[in-house]
């Protein structure tokens, strides 16, 4: 399980750019641009085949343990699915030391879905 920020840019290409001008006119001025139109919190879940779950964070909302273990949830269901049979002695769970991850709500969650 990882988490990280993806940054979304919305640039403008020089074709987007172009205008009509005469060649003795002065060129325009160039307004600086923001480095990033914006960013996303992106939950990544995978094991040896691939990727299980991704989940991009709302706007304005906060990862905390409530979140966190709805998201588990969802894992334990898409293991369900997607590695039906290969999951027989439980799951070896590895995640960073973040604040949602170490409560201990989230300690009970991992322990109630074999985690």
């Amino acid at each position: 399980m990882e988490e990280t920020w993806l940054y979304h840019y919305d640039p403008q290409t020089k074709q987007l750019s172009m205008e009509w001008r005469q060649s003795s006119s002065p060129r325009p001025k160039k307004f600086r641009v923001q480095k990033s139109a914006g960013k996303v919190l992106a939950s990544i879940f995978w094991d040896q085949d691939g990727v299980l779950l991704n989940d991009y964070l709302p706007k304005d909302q906060t990862i905390n343990a409530e979140y966190y273990s709805s998201l588990l949830v969802q894992l334990k269901n898409i293991l369900k699915e997607k590695r039906r049979g290969k999951v027989v002695k439980g799951v070896l769970f590895l995640h960073g030391n973040a604040p949602a991850h170490r409560v201990l709500a989230t300690q009970k969650k991992l322990a109630y879905l074999g985690f």
